[in-house]
């Protein structure tokens, strides 16, 4: 529905005709004269506002209760329009034909017509269009309210809110530091959040909504669209299934950087789009594997079973972690970025992603800057891929280059890419040794936060987002910070200490060595228990005594949400080993433009802390020590690091053959202990 907004920015144009007596002029809730408005006597505004006063079930109530009216201009607006009777559609109504009759009614003035446009622009009653939904209403609100030129003295002035209101949203909107545009600034980003301001009610909702309505705001409602699907799901709800069906619909171009894929209806989907003419592109990290096979057995492969449909598939000499996908991109034109598909996340497309890990999979169509970033980041490895040759006569498909330049920049997104730590010769990537791009983009915004940070990550091994947080908890103790990790990232106190003397020793091995010493420092290292230990609040999913990828239903995010108004999430690991030894993407959405998106990310991240915190671990420690099969897999619950290690000390006192190398060796055949 968006008809409305060809005519939502057009504020009465011209002088009005004609003026209610003076005395008769609505004041507004502290005696001044509202703005003047103007109405053209030919404009969709007059049509709208005099098919509003004169629509039959408009009455007294509806004129006073939800357009604001004085109660006597409501009186008076009906009485007039019903004729002598008092009813309405009699053979005495006397309907308004010009805004100089409406005008000429007692009590009606300036802000009685600009309400009355407001409702109508609001209400469907322009020509032409339809009403906006309420939930564009809403936007319409919060973008004024978030539009850093309006200032206290323009909600005070001209919104007519309570001075107070007005202060307390700019206030609110500045953040602590009290200035506009700085890092710590605030998003209304629902009316909610905005009706829990002092002295903002009913009435300066109210007039905060026809302000915006007034003042083309609705111009400002997103056109681009979101959807997240959040594994496990049943398959047929899963992102596998919505990938496959949004192939399905692809019409020119698809390419796709996956690390893996193994789902069955989308090497179909897959298939049946090559065969109606589509052209696909795709970087596969199995492609690397894969080529050093030979005869039946590279036939058998699945980057050999993606070339003989027609795909042309290719590798890259460092690991591809991707799982994105674009479809009808622009690969041969910048303008089909305004209506592409982009698929992005977590998830590879396997059914464990689909119906057992805890993954994020976004479809986003119309977000031009992160569709030209990933476009230009697929093109990028293309260029300087290498060849699986299975089908030499498969051909390269043609791509236009895309330069920083051309890729307008919006405010409310980003995207960040670790190949940006590489120097590429030829089809040879090469790290370039200190670089931390992505890594130092989540510190900045870690750095940035005010309110709260919260990370669900398979990982946390990246020691300069681990010093962030910890020194961001040390200077704000009072931070929301919380943590949800993998239980493979949990270790003990112990364990701890021994990869601290590793790490002493290797430093003592560097000796003044700046290269060796960052080698040591970059080594794989397991944050968790000293992010804990410094006083953030961390818990891990735990299914099992020992890890093992067989039965893990593993926490597979990669994502974090800052201040409850800006989300990052891709395919980024938070380590060391995704930031320089893989190819890896994390995009950004900031601010009112994403609200809903950002708020289904927030459900799904309380929705994960809280896994199965509802008596199932008490009922598990019970079992462990009374029943006669000790369960060493069970139930995925989200529990602290003292939690788990009163779990794991419960299991290995009635089962000591946990340790052994027998269970070690064989987690899988090794799901019970008998007592």
């Amino acid at each position: 529905m968006r008809g409305f907004r060809l005519f939502s920015g057009l504020f009465c144009s011209v002088t009005l005709l004609a003026c209610g007596p003076a005395g008769d002029e609505e004041l507004d809730s502290f005696g001044v004269a509202a703005d003047e408005v103007t109405i053209d006597s030919d404009s969709p505004e007059k049509a709208a506002v005099l098919a509003l006063v004169n629509d039959p079930t408009v009455d007294q109530p509806l004129l006073d209760d939800d357009v604001g009216l004085d109660r006597r201009a409501a009186t008076n607006i009906i009485a007039h329009r019903d004729g002598a009777d008092a009813t309405v559609g009699t053979g005495d109504d006397d309907l308004f034909d010009s805004i100089a009759e409406l005008d000429g009614i007692s009590y009606v003035g300036q802000s009685a017509l600009g309400k009355l446009l407001a409702y109508a622009q609001a209400h469907g009653y322009l020509p032409g269009t339809e009403a906006p939904t309420q939930a564009e209403l809403d936007y319409a609100t919060l973008a004024l309210v978030n539009d850093p030129g309006v200032d206290q003295v323009a909600l005070d002035d001209d919104v007519k809110l309570d001075s107070r209101a007005a202060t307390n949203i700019v206030e609110f909107r500045n953040g602590v530091d009290a200035l506009a545009g700085t890092a710590d600034d605030r998003t209304f980003m629902s009316i909610a959040d905005l009706d829990a301001i002092s002295y903002v009610g009913d009435t300066a909702l109210g007039r905060l909504r026809d302000y915006a309505v007034n003042h083309g705001y609705l111009d400002l409602v997103p056109t681009a669209t979101s959807e997240v699907i959040f594994s496990p799901q049943a398959y047929y709800q899963s992102h596998n299934a919505e990938v496959a069906a949004r192939i399905d619909a692809a019409q020119s171009t698809i390419d796709i950087a996956m690390y893996s894929l193994s789902d069955e209806g989308i090497f179909d989907a897959i298939e049946a789009a090559v065969l109606r003419g589509v052209s696909v592109r795709f970087i596969f990290e199995t492609a690397s594997e894969d080529r050093k096979k030979t005869g039946s057995a590279l036939s058998s492969t699945k980057s050999a079973r993606l070339e003989a449909m027609g795909v042309n598939v290719r590798w890259v000499n460092k690991i591809m972690h991707h799982k994105f996908a674009i479809i009808d991109g622009p690969r041969t034109a910048l303008s089909a970025a305004e209506t592409a598909l982009v698929i992005n996340g977590s998830g590879n497309w396997s059914y464990g992603a689909a119906t057992r890990y805890d993954e994020n999979t976004l479809f986003l169509e119309g977000h031009t800057e992160v569709t030209l970033r990933l476009q230009q980041e697929f093109n990028h490895l293309w260029d300087h891929s290498r060849d699986f040759v299975y089908d030499p006569n498969l051909t390269l498909p043609p791509a236009i280059p895309i330069s920083d330049n051309e890729i307008a920049d919006d405010p409310a997104a980003d995207a960040h890419f670790t190949s940006d730590n590489f120097n590429v010769s030829g089809d040879t990537f090469s790290i370039v040794s200190g670089n931390n791009t992505v890594a130092d983009a989540w510190v900045s915004a870690i750095d940035n936060a005010t309110d709260s940070i919260w990370i669900a990550s398979g990982h946390l091994r990246s020691r300069p987002i681990a010093e962030a947080l910890m020194a961001k908890i040390q200077s704000d103790p009072a931070m929301d910070i919380r943590i949800y990790l993998d239980g493979q990232e949990y270790i003990s106190a112990w364990y701890h200490g021994e990869q601290l003397d590793d790490l002493d020793d290797c430093l003592a091995a560097a000796g003044t060595s700046l290269s060796k010493q960052r080698q040591c420092l970059d080594k794989g290292f397991l944050f968790g228990y000293e992010v804990g230990q410094a006083g953030i609040d961390v818990r891990y999913k735990t299914y099992a005594f020992r890890w093992d990828y067989s039965y893990a239903k593993q926490m597979h995010h990669k994502l974090m949400i800052v201040d409850g108004d800006e989300l990052w999430t891709g395919s980024y690991n938070l380590s060391d080993n995704a930031e320089h030894n893989t190819f890896e993407n994390v995009v950004v959405f900031k601010g009112l433009p994403h609200a809903e998106l950002i708020a289904a990310y927030e459900a799904s991240f309380e929705d994960l802390w809280d896994t199965n915190r509802d008596g199932t671990y008490e009922a598990l420690l019970a079992e462990v020590n009374n029943a006669p099969m000790i369960p060493l897999v069970f139930t995925p619950m989200a529990l602290t690091h003292d939690e788990v290690a009163a779990l794991k000390s419960a299991i290995s006192a009635n089962c000591p053959a946990v340790y052994s190398s027998e269970y070690k060796s064989d987690p899988a055949g090794h799901q019970l202990c008998p007592r």
